[in-house]
């Protein structure tokens, strides 16, 4: 009886030693392979390491940045990994004002070619912004030289959450070529007049779900380009910025199609726009269709429901020409609040592929300012109209 204790009490605490063994393999902490806290030592070299060392491990591992603040180069984690990783970044991470020796288009931080990834941890990425904004982006191309804060390209099945994107450069994330890929609880920070700060950006990727989460910006809270599938936009408190956007599309050729975006139960507010699609004039051909913009509240937001085939932003564009981008299948429903412009429902379309199959629902939108009631614009549609219709869609087209 006793040798059978103890033999039992061995193996369970070889058993225990081995788990701890593999824990402490597990584990990644950058400060252990030099990674300093104190807002001024570029940690690009530590986080490096852990990366490399918790890529290559075959069971799933944490890289972790502690509680501090730290200064980070540009850097690029990628993978394939051998097993789930996951980056938990509980710090400040300050990207370097000077970005002159950043490799072009490669963003402050890449995340690439990974799968069963998470990125976690209540942490915050500054992208210290406030520094180098002020310039105008449309006279010149200064503002598309800035990095990205963080790009995501090439991600499956994964993971971001509970972080914060504070004061990019320009975008604050971008997601490229990505397949299943959640954000939830992210946090979005920038001033309302920072110069193209797009909160998430989203391009040729597909099932792509941004959830409660709080995006606050100077350019659209979330934009969706061309090659977009199966979007979903769920409880987002947008504002100030210029709203959710499906779009620009059509600004280059051989588009890929959007197909199927949801964008449900979100706020916004105090925005340049509400939700909308945007597409340029004189356009090569592509296609947008299945776009769903379902139970949002509006709060003095300016254009709440917004198809603008006819999108010139600097007035540099061939408006004679028509957008050549169909447009078809989208569902404006259960839409109510406040509109600071007058025109509270604008949907215009192109004379040469006028959008199809458009459906306008119980919309419920008050205008906050002087000269009457909110009225319609609609023009190369005819929406199927039900429920409230406040205002009155496509009662005069123009």
């Amino acid at each position: 009886m006793g040798t059978r204790w103890n033999i039992g009490t061995t193996s369970l605490l070889l058993l225990l030693a081995f788990v701890a063994g593999v824990s402490a393999q597990s584990y990644f902490d950058v400060t252990k392979y030099g990674a300093v806290a104190d807002g001024k030592t570029d940690i690009s070299q530590a986080l490096l390491k852990a990366w490399s060392l918790a890529c290559s491990s075959a069971i799933s591992s944490r890289v972790v940045v502690p509680a501090g603040t730290y200064a980070l180069g540009q850097v690029t984690l990628e993978g394939p990994c051998k097993a789930p990783i996951n980056l938990v970044v509980k710090g400040n991470i300050r990207a370097p004002v000077d970005t002159s020796k950043f490799k072009a288009q490669a963003g402050w931080i890449a995340l690439q070619y990974l799968d069963r990834f998470t990125l976690s941890g209540n942490g915050v990425f500054d992208g210290q912004g406030t520094a180098v904004w002020g310039k105008q982006c449309h006279r010149s191309k200064y503002c598309h030289q800035l990095p990205i804060s963080l790009r995501f390209n090439f991600i499956t099945n994964s993971i971001v959450k509970d972080i914060t994107s504070k004061d990019s450069k320009q975008f604050h994330m971008n997601v490229l070529g990505c397949r299943n890929l959640t954000f939830v609880q992210v946090t979005i920070s920038a001033a309302g007049d920072s110069p193209n700060t797009d909160g998430i950006h989203i391009g040729r990727s597909s099932q792509i779900n941004i959830i409660q989460s709080t995006i606050q910006t100077g350019d659209d809270c979330i934009s969706i380009g061309d090659g977009s599938e199966q979007i979903s936009v769920e409880k987002v408190k947008c504002g100030p910025g210029h709203g959710i956007s499906v779009g620009s599309l059509g600004l280059y050729p051989r588009e890929a199609p959007v197909i199927g975006v949801r964008v449900n139960n979100c706020t916004l507010t105090d925005t340049t726009n509400g939700v909308r699609v945007k597409t340029w004039p004189d356009s090569p051909q592509g296609t947008a269709t299945g776009l769903h913009f379902e139970n949002l509240i509006m709060n003095n937001v300016e254009n709440p429901i917004l198809i603008d085939q006819e999108y010139c932003p600097y007035n540099q564009c061939k408006l004679k020409i028509p957008s050549r981008v169909k447009i078809s299948d989208l569902v404006f429903k259960n839409i109510q609040g406040t509109t600071s412009t007058q025109v509270a429902v604008k949907l215009i379309c192109s004379k040469g592929f006028p959008c199809q199959k458009v459906e306008v629902g119980n919309i419920n939108l008050k205008y906050t300012g002087p000269g009457g009631p909110a009225i319609s614009q609609c023009k190369n549609v005819e929406p199927t109209l039900w429920g409230m219709q406040m205002p009155r869609t496509c009662a005069e087209a123009i």
